[in-house]
């Protein structure tokens, strides 16, 4: 297992500043975005139309040592706005193609949310059971847009040697486990996740629990923690719509790696990721909005890379070397 960085929260820089920035402080993987909500300042996709750019990328990163753990295109491919949802899907597409050309395993992306029905305007998020119009509307969600879509993209991104990882989120149609497991299900084996643990803790999901739910869905995951605040958490609950920025009121915040939840926390969400065949990458992704992205990047690349489990596992000889 290795630490990297989603270089999103570095999207100011150019990817040479990048490079130097982050092997400054001892990680050489990265994910980068290529476009939808991450945006594309490292990783464009027009690089599929020219070879010789595609060579140049290729050429850098090889030359600094740098490997990248998945291309992230997070996005709303379900949109009800048709036109939205097609730049969202073809991001994706290209995303897939341009993968395989770098030899990445990963494409990350949202589920997405259709809306109430073909006119509908915005997505509408089923948060209830009842009244009865509600289970009307998300088993037409499911069957006539979720999973029609991701079962045709899942096709495309097997054809293509590439696994695609849906970030579980509030706001969309996959969301916990149970849902993520469901579309799997649905799409088959090349849908799987990019488990965040920040996304459970804000849900009040126990993150190392569900690790055992996931099981060999989990393709990718996100470094990021979350602090929940018990004194505002009897007013709003874990759907706290308030902005981001609002800290002092709202019930929970993103929080970098180490400061919503301590080593002891981490050592058993790494060593169960391990126990369940996830030996891969924690992408570090910063969005404290009580830290600058610089601090917070250095400050959880360090506390991952003192607890992160590196050396692949052995025979246990303690039991192979016991005499009858």
């Amino acid at each position: 297992m290795r630490v990297g960085v989603f270089t999103a929260l570095l999207g100011q820089f150019t990817l040479d500043q990048v490079i130097d920035k982050i092997k400054s402080i001892g990680i050489t993987t990265v994910e980068l975005g290529t476009g939808n909500y991450p945006t594309d300042p490292h990783c464009k996709l027009s690089m599929l139309e020219s070879k010789s750019a595609l060579k140049e990328f290729k050429q850098k990163l090889d030359d600094n040592g740098i490997s990248i753990s998945a291309l992230s295109c997070h996005g709303e491919p379900l949109h009800p706005d048709a036109d939205l949802a097609k730049k969202n899907q073809e991001v994706n597409r290209k995303s897939i193609l341009l993968a395989e050309k770098l030899g990445v395993p990963v494409v990350i992306d949202f589920s997405g949310c259709p809306g109430d029905s073909d006119k509908a305007k915005y997505p509408n998020w089923v948060t209830s059971p009842w009244p009865p119009h509600y289970q009307e509307l998300l088993k037409w969600q499911w069957e006539k847009k979720a999973i029609p879509y991701w079962s045709k993209r899942a096709k495309f991104a097997e054809d293509h040697g590439v696994k695609i990882a849906i970030e579980m989120h509030p706001g969309f149609i996959v969301y916990n486990p149970e849902t993520m497991l469901k579309l799997r299900a649905a799409c088959g084996p090349s849908i799987g996740c990019n488990y965040d643990p920040s996304h459970m803790f804000w849900q009040a999901i126990d993150p190392i629990a569900a690790i055992r739910v996931l099981g060999d869905s989990i393709f990718h995951v996100h470094a990021k923690d979350t602090q929940i605040y018990s004194a505002n958490l009897p007013k709003s609950g874990v759907l706290d719509m308030k902005l981001y920025t609002d800290e002092k009121n709202r019930a929970w915040i993103f929080r970098t790696c180490g400061y919503g939840h301590g080593a002891e926390w981490w050592k058993e969400f790494i060593s169960t990721l391990r126990m369940y065949g996830y030996d891969y990458v924690l992408s570090i992704e910063h969005e404290d909005s009580l830290m600058s992205p610089d601090e917070g990047l250095a400050k959880a690349a360090k506390f991952l890379q003192e607890i992160v489990i590196q050396d692949p596992t052995s025979k246990p000889w303690w039991v192979e070397n016991t005499s009858a």
